[in-house]
């Protein structure tokens, strides 16, 4: 019941967003030929629509990906939330079909538990094992500190950190999905597929 909840909250939150859209449009179809109507905002505003659907769809497919490979999805996407809301940046490895051990390197074996107060307290800022990846393979936390290999890819003018460019680095090579929580800004994000997807920071997709 609590998964079917969690994906009715979301399928509603976007079709709110959705008929917002479809208000907007309208009224923009409507007033597009009067001078004083500001077409330039309305299209900014129906953006930022766009991409609150986005990134609720985002959450709802990361746990669509890793559900099927750790029973403790729960606990990881409450303590990426909580990392978010404390801005204490964090990358994490959550192991699906293929091994990831040969990609990784320098990692110190854990072999714990997985729990969000564990995640929570190896990315607090001080622990000597906040630095580097968090590597999760079913219910456990295999190791910390790991080093990832960077992407290669040309972002342009785009600024990304180390963090996420490890972490479209590994998703690159293998079908890991790796979640990366920003220290500068606390937004949460995940990569699979070599590509880096948002994820909404909404407290009720949580629960």
């Amino acid at each position: 019941m609590e998964g079917y909840n969690t994906v009715t909250n979301i399928k509603n939150h976007i079709a709110f967003h959705l008929e917002q859209i479809i208000e907007e449009a309208e009224t923009m179809r409507s007033s597009i030929e009067d001078k004083d109507y500001c077409l330039l905002c309305e299209l900014a505003h129906i953006k930022e629509q766009f991409n609150e659907i986005q990134t609720s769809a985002s959450f709802f497919y990361l746990k669509t990906y890793i559900a099927d490979f750790t029973q403790n999805y729960i606990d990881i996407a409450k303590a990426i939330q909580n990392l978010s809301e404390r801005r204490h940046g964090a990358l994490i490895i959550v192991e699906r079909n293929n091994p990831v051990d040969s990609l990784l390197q320098g990692g110190i074996q854990l072999n714990a538990n997985l729990s969000n107060r564990l995640i929570e307290s190896i990315f607090f800022p001080g622990n000597p094992l906040h630095d580097g990846a968090l590597h999760i393979k079913g219910d456990y936390i295999v190791s910390a500190a790991n080093v990832l290999p960077l992407t290669t890819q040309n972002f342009g003018n785009e600024k990304v950190g180390t963090r996420h460019r490890a972490a479209i680095g590994l998703s690159e090579l293998i079908d890991a999905l790796v979640l990366v929580v920003s220290e500068e800004t606390g937004r949460m994000s995940f990569a699979l597929d070599g590509t880096l997807y948002p994820i909404s920071t909404a407290k009720d997709s949580i629960h």
